[in-house]
């Protein structure tokens, strides 16, 4: 008998063609709210207004100053944002830097949540939040920030880059692996990260060739939120401390660094997690997973290596003694050394 424990986390999901202007004022109005403020990045403030103004009254204003890995300044210039404006929840539409500075509004103010995702970073799915100060990115997870309602829309999604598409499929393959082999993993969770890999790698070659397939569009959708919820149900290891690391203090790309990552840190922890690479080896149809990740990627023109990405050689030690000196799990053992070799074969680009 496989012994477990699984905590089930509320939350409503809609997924429909049109749902961001259709779905989000049923959202916002079914959870009472009357003044929310709608936040984004520069590049989706388009997208963002398109939201407000399905909104209507409900909508304060949009405040389209998201960044990457949300530094500190920017998270507190939209919490007085939010209070100036006198708003009693929020809605985040993006990707990944949108919905992060989401997540550390209502962290901050405890007001309430929605998600717009356009990409496919699966944030939406977990109570993780991250904040950089001081070129340290922290990370915390608490229930305050998991969004109430989250709202997928494909049609938000057509005109993703074929490159930030790819890069952003695999980071949500990143979540479902680590999900598979956490300590804190389920039958439901191992079920949930498999088939949510199995849709996005189905997806991900589909969509390089027809960027605007609404179908496979969907596809990756619903990949990316059985992928998110996998990781929302468990604790990260090491590829995602890694990234943060490398995000927080060396400015990498998000998304980006986990696709290069992946391939290695999944081969470094392979012979500590047998039953996890099974699952992914069935996902991906193929006996060795770390292999086909890379191979599917870099067919699909995603990045290499890191220094591709702009990391310097003299770069790696430090990265390998910051993630080896925090304090979380994984089914192999954290070293300084062990995460030195494999940030070296993920700079140049050896075969995981």
């Amino acid at each position: 008998m496989r012994e477990f424990t699984h905590e089930a986390r509320p939350m409503r999901v809609v997924l429909r063609a049109g749902a961001s202007v259709t779905a989000v004022p049923d959202e916002v109005e079914r959870l009472g709210l009357r003044r929310v403020l709608v936040v984004s990045g520069p590049r989706g403030a388009a997208t963002a207004r398109t939201v407000a103004d399905a909104l209507g009254d409900a909508c304060v204003g949009v405040h389209a100053e998201a960044r990457m890995h949300v530094p500190a300044e920017v998270a507190d210039r939209a919490v007085e944002v939010v209070h100036a404006a006198d708003a009693d929840g929020c809605v985040a539409v993006g990707g990944g830097s949108a919905i992060g500075l989401g997540k550390v509004i209502a962290l901050s103010t405890g007001l309430p949540l929605t998600a717009v995702p356009s990409t496919y970073s699966g944030s939406e799915m977990t109570p993780v939040w991250g904040l950089t100060e001081d070129g340290v990115k922290r990370t915390g997870r608490d229930p305050s920030v998991l969004p109430r309602s989250v709202v997928y829309d494909p049609e938000l999604t057509r005109s993703l880059p074929v490159a930030l598409t790819v890069t952003s499929g695999v980071n949500a393959v990143a979540h479902a692996a680590e999900a598979l082999y956490a300590p804190d993993a389920s039958p439901l969770v191992a079920l949930t990260a498999e088939e949510g890999v199995r849709a996005m790698v189905d997806a991900l070659p589909e969509l390089a060739a027809s960027p605007v397939d609404l179908a496979a569009r969907g596809r990756a959708l619903y990949g990316a939120w059985l992928c998110g919820a996998a990781l929302g149900a468990t604790t990260m290891g090491l590829h995602h401390k890694l990234c943060h690391v490398l995000g927080g203090t060396f400015g990498l790309p998000h998304a980006e660094t986990h696709t290069v990552l992946l391939p290695y840190v999944l081969a470094h922890n392979a012979p500590a997690a047998p039953a996890a690479m099974t699952s992914l080896g069935r996902a991906l149809d193929t006996d060795d997973a770390p292999l086909a990740l890379r191979e599917l990627a870099v067919g699909l023109g995603a990045p290499r290596t890191l220094a591709e990405l702009g990391l310097a050689r003299a770069d790696l030690t430090v990265a390998a003694r910051a993630a080896a000196e925090q304090a979380y799990p994984n089914p192999r053992k954290v070293t300084a050394e062990g995460v030195l070799d494999l940030l070296r074969a993920a700079y140049h680009g050896v075969r995981p």
